[in-house]
């Protein structure tokens, strides 16, 4: 049985810092560029996080716009009130992606980074989604497809209980392969598809691949078959690669463009 990743003070802390590496913040540009927010408009940003894309989103529309800040974690909506306090028009809130607390036809765009893939029931969620934005709003969708993971190791069936107990962190770990079909069947059509790669070929601790090392480990120790032992041998075999120059990693991540149709 799945035992999602509870997003509490440290795990918040440690995605905050996360979100400030060079891999994310390039992220981030071209989410926005995606979206393309204008002055005046109303933006949802669900499941914001630490608040750096609100923040810009913020930003981009201006005092005369609005951005509905939404999570369910109150550490996360913490650091996101924190980080948008100088904007008024950004309103942070507490809500579940099946339940957004707006009326129907609420907001121009809206963006949903990584959230989806820890949804049950994303139907549902989607057809919320689709109740919220307006006819031919504008919906940015990000999640990562773990079986694209390429990751150099000295053992290959000790990675592979590893990453077998990290997908238990999540519902969907292979989300973007179904979620065209899924969008289309709750009302949206697709935009546009666009894959953004983390690819990390030498290792450097401000890189995504550098914070998975930490996150897996901790998470996966003691889990279906991996040992406290094992999950830190795990790590510091590929810390030992990255000092001798045999270091790689490779992610994908799908960036979709939804419109409500």
């Amino acid at each position: 049985m799945s035992e999602i990743l509870e997003f509490d003070d440290g795990v918040s802390r440690m995605i905050e810092a996360s979100y400030t590496i060079p891999g994310f913040v390039r992220r981030r540009a071209e989410i926005l560029g995606l979206l393309s927010p204008r002055t005046g408009e109303s933006i949802l940003d669900l499941g914001c996080g630490p608040g750096f894309l609100s923040a810009d989103l913020a930003a981009a529309v201006g005092p005369n716009g609005q951005v509905a800040a939404l999570d369910a974690s109150e550490s996360m909506l913490g650091l996101a009130r924190r980080r948008c306090e100088d904007q008024p028009w950004v309103k942070v809130g507490k809500a579940d992606v099946c339940e957004i607390p707006y009326p129907d036809v609420s907001f121009d765009r809206a963006a949903c980074v990584q959230v989806y893939e820890y949804v049950r029931d994303i139907e549902a969620a989607l057809r919320e989604m689709h109740r919220v934005l307006k006819p031919g709003g504008r919906f940015v969708v990000v999640d990562t497809d773990w079986r694209s993971l390429v990751w150099n190791n000295s053992d290959q069936e000790r990675m592979a209980r590893v990453l077998a107990a990290w997908d238990e962190h999540l519902v969907h770990p292979a989300l973007p392969g179904v979620l065209h079909s899924l969008l289309g069947a709750t009302g949206f059509r697709v935009a546009q598809d666009e894959v953004y790669v983390l690819h990390d070929p030498v290792f450097d601790p401000n890189t995504f691949g550098a914070f998975a090392i930490g996150a897996i480990s901790m998470f996966v120790a003691g889990r279906d078959r991996v040992t406290g032992e094992e999950a830190t041998a795990w790590a510091e075999d590929l810390m030992a690669l990255g000092r001798e120059g045999r270091y790689f990693f490779s992610l994908n991540q799908y960036m979709v463009v939804a419109e409500k149709v």
